[in-house]
């Protein structure tokens, strides 16, 4: 089992966080199928008040001070912070930058890469909790990348198989899976996992710090 640094098992740190991420997935997908109330339960692309989207942040926070409380602080959380910080900046404004606009599938991969290049970013700054973040997220995406598969092969309604209004029309089944789905999940997902996780872990270590008052400065994790 991988390991963090003086022998923290990241599938033991991360065990619970994906089964309750794998749950509310499953619930996502049954409200979903009995057409629970749509203020909750979208059944189109986008948000959703119940989403695993909005775990990164609680988990982010939860893997921190774990990470913190077993001596794997990184050597300047102020420094992680200002990277996580970072991250959410190339986020929020790089999209923006280009004076034109990509179309399918040349937005997504746009869109891919800026995410990647966010998540890499904060790696730097704290490597313990970006291994846990990025161990996490593929735990929570690669159910949904299988769930998406059975969705779009039986056109079930859900968001799961929803596609975007530039999907170019007559597209077959493999390349909408792999574009929408398995690539999507895998690249796109999990680097905003990481990202979100990061931002929120790394400012809750900080505070933590800062209620402790003076501390040595601990060693850099592996």
């Amino acid at each position: 089992m991988t390991q963090i640094s003086s022998g923290l098992p990241i599938g033991r740190l991360i065990l619970i966080p994906a089964l309750i991420t794998l749950a509310v997935t499953v619930l996502r997908f049954v409200g979903e199928i009995k057409q629970w109330s749509p203020n909750w339960f979208n059944h189109q692309m986008g948000l959703s008040v119940v989403a695993i989207l909005w775990l990164a942040p609680f988990f982010g926070v939860y893997f921190a001070l774990r990470l913190q409380a077993c001596g794997q602080q990184p050597v300047s959380v102020w420094g992680a912070i200002g990277l996580a910080i970072l991250a959410a900046l190339i986020v929020l404004f790089l999209p923006g930058l280009l004076p034109f606009k990509f179309v399918f599938p040349g937005r997504l991969l746009y869109g891919w890469s800026i995410l990647v290049l966010a998540a890499a970013v904060t790696l730097p700054g704290w490597p313990a909790l970006f291994k846990t973040m990025l161990a996490y997220a593929y735990a929570a995406r690669i159910p949904i990348a299988i769930l998406m598969f059975f969705a779009m092969r039986n056109n079930l309604g859900t968001h799961y198989d929803a596609v975007p209004r530039d999907l170019p029309a007559g597209i077959g089944f493999w390349p909408k899976y792999l574009w929408l789905a398995f690539f999507a999940q895998l690249i796109y997902w999990v680097a905003t996992t990481i990202v979100m996780g990061m931002l929120f872990g790394t400012i809750a270590a900080g505070v933590a710090r800062l209620a402790r008052g003076p501390v040595g400065a601990g060693s850099s994790p592996a």
